[in-house]
């Protein structure tokens, strides 16, 4: 019995110790230059995980990406050449949202021509189901007979007459 609480307590102490992570602090020479890395940061996707920005990932790959970051932000460089310095190493799949481009005109455009041939076939749809039937021979002949019979004076609405 002492033998598994000492196991349990083991693996206990040690629980704690393989969660957690490593905390990067970067220092920065001014406000300016932060936001700078943070909205880098944000924007620039993780190669390994594909579906998070840098900021949000653990991969080792997201780590040097931000340290490159950094770096490059010490050593004067601005946002832009930053941007292009991960996409000429990585291609236009490290940007969130990639550059206007000849290359990249599909992911621009596409969702709007998808929408407007999804509005397209709606109003075809409507307008299919909006179409008048031409009735057959047999109705428009009942037709023609409850319109040529005038009513019976009985079923006429009485007008009230002011006494």
């Amino acid at each position: 019995m002492f033998k598994y609480f000492r196991l349990i307590l083991v693996c206990v102490l040690l629980l704690p110790g393989l969660a957690s992570a490593a905390i990067e602090a970067y220092e920065f020479k001014d406000a300016q230059m932060e936001d700078d890395y943070n909205q880098l940061i944000n924007e620039l996707r993780c190669l390994v995980c594909q579906n998070q920005n840098l900021s949000g990932s653990d991969a080792d790959l997201a780590r040097d990406l931000r340290r490159q970051t950094h770096e490059m932000l010490m050593q004067g460089n601005n946002p832009d050449q930053v941007v292009e310095y991960m996409v000429a190493r990585y291609g236009d799949f490290v940007l969130y949202r990639p550059q206007f481009q000849r290359n990249t005109l599909l992911l621009w455009i596409g969702p709007f021509f998808l929408a407007l041939i999804a509005l397209w076939l709606v109003i075809r749809k409507i307008r299919r189901q909006q179409e008048l039937v031409k009735p057959d021979d047999s109705t428009m002949q009942r037709a023609k007979e409850l319109l040529a019979d005038p009513l019976p004076s009985d079923d006429l609405p009485s007008k009230k007459r002011d006494n």
